[in-house]
């Protein structure tokens, strides 16, 4: 207890030497004071009140303020503290270069705003077109046609684009709704089928194209429904025609085709009576290319019925391969260097492979030769590196043959061998001409 109670007594002597007043606690601090001044040491007085402080804040405002400013306190604190210390200080980002400035400017003369959409690529251009002036009717579709919710299926879309490569040839294929349909919210009457049928050695690309008559109800499901019957036909006969394209035997080829061909139509005018249509009214033109895929056969097959056009250009010149008979188009109309005067006399050195002819198919007499609208169309051609081989319909066709400017034109665009892009070639097509606003539908073979 003694020692407990001078020790209590040490402390308090401590503080009164600390804050003692003047009376008692400053005169014994004095003493204490005295008893060491022996030491040299000075002695101290007793401690002024200074009064009440006159600053806005307070001791404990300033403390606090002082612990913000060093950190919180601690092992961890002083480990990050050391660690900061250590490391160099991250070098300064260089400044921002200035903008260039236009020499022909004046300093200080105000910045022009760019525009929100000068960085955008441009629209895409127009459809281009030949003439002084564009046609009438506007470059783009206009009106969607009528739509039955029970008959979706029926619906076309305004464009079909579709391209392929094999062997020696390369393939692109278009059909465009006519600027009048597009301007009238009618449906697409041209139809358009590519199909690749076998492997190996025999396989055989069938194009074929189809349009429907005008006027009529339904032309496009008539155009549509005769692409897909003789697609059908040809992909179940296809290893035979393979064979006999490679090897030349055109009568059978002929024969079988024809044949084909009639069975196709006579299916057309049975769904014109299942959807009480008359028969010559539910009807298309059709035309069609056989295309080996073997490299080492470039004999080229076209046949089909009504109008529509083939064509070929070699070296620079378009040349019209239309059979004889055909009444859409007047062979010689576009003329090269190596057309001649008489259209059946180029008929027959078109036809003229140099090889034996098979013994054709014999032809039974069938109900379905007659549901055929017009003469069937044959010819069969052997294709040279750089030629270029086109098939199109009607709508495509007549400004070809009545437009020299626009024969021209595709004549420079599609040198051979190389054919254009899918894109290019579907603006080809579109090629805008005054007074021809059908539906176009092309297909355009490159050999090399």
């Amino acid at each position: 207890m003694n020692q407990q109670g001078a020790r209590r007594g040490q402390e308090d002597d401590w503080w009164r030497q600390l804050y003692g007043d003047a009376d008692g606690e400053g005169a014994e601090g004095g003493r204490a004071g005295g008893g060491r001044a022996g030491g040299g040491r000075a002695a101290r007085g007793p401690a002024r009140d200074t009064g009440p402080s006159t600053a806005p804040d307070s001791l404990d405002d300033r403390v606090n303020s002082a612990l913000r400013a060093v950190g919180p306190v601690g092992p961890a604190a002083e480990e990050r503290r050391a660690v900061a210390e250590a490391e160099p200080p991250a070098p300064a980002p260089p400044p921002a270069p200035a903008p260039p400035q236009d020499p022909a400017e004046p300093e200080g003369a105000a910045a022009v705003p760019t525009p929100r959409d000068a960085t955008r690529e441009p629209p895409p251009r127009a459809a281009d077109f030949l003439g002084d002036r564009p046609p009438a009717y506007a470059p783009e579709p206009v009106a969607l046609p009528a739509a039955d919710p029970a008959a979706l299926d029926e619906l076309v879309p305004d464009t079909v684009l579709d391209g392929a490569e094999y062997g020696s040839l390369t393939l692109r294929a278009a059909s465009v709704r006519g600027d009048a349909a597009r301007y009238r919210g009618e449906p697409r009457r041209d139809a358009l089928l590519t199909a690749r049928f076998g492997t190996g050695r025999d396989t055989l690309i069938l194009v074929a194209l189809a349009t429907g008559g005008p006027g009529t109800e339904g032309a496009h499901c008539a155009a549509r429904d005769a692409c897909a019957w003789i697609g059908g036909a040809v992909g179940r006969s296809s290893t035979r025609l393979a064979e006999d394209i490679r090897t030349g035997h055109r009568g059978a080829l002929k024969s079988g085709l024809q044949r084909l061909t009639d069975r196709s139509y006579g299916k057309l005018r049975g769904r014109a009576a299942e959807r009480g249509a008359a028969p010559e009214e539910y009807t298309a033109a059709l035309r069609c290319l056989l295309l080996p895929a073997d490299p080492e056969c470039r004999t080229r097959v076209f046949f089909g019925v009504g109008e529509g056009g083939i064509f070929r250009l070699r070296d620079g010149a378009w040349q019209d391969l239309e059979p004889a008979g055909g009444e859409c188009v007047t062979a010689g109309a576009v003329r090269g260097p190596e057309a001649v005067d008489d259209p059946a006399d180029a008929y027959r050195r078109t036809l003229d492979l140099g090889l034996p002819a098979r013994q054709p198919l014999p032809d039974a007499a069938s109900a379905d030769r007659g549901a055929r609208p017009e003469p069937f169309l044959f010819g069969a051609a052997a294709a040279r590196p750089g030629d270029t081989l086109l098939l199109c319909s009607a709508g495509f066709a007549e400004p070809l043959n009545e437009e020299p400017a626009f024969a021209a034109r595709l004549a420079d665009r599609w040198p051979g061998p190389g054919a254009p892009g899918l894109l290019g070639f579907l603006a080809d097509t579109q090629l805008r001409v005054q007074g021809h606003a059908k539906d176009r539908t092309a297909v355009g073979v490159w050999e090399s």
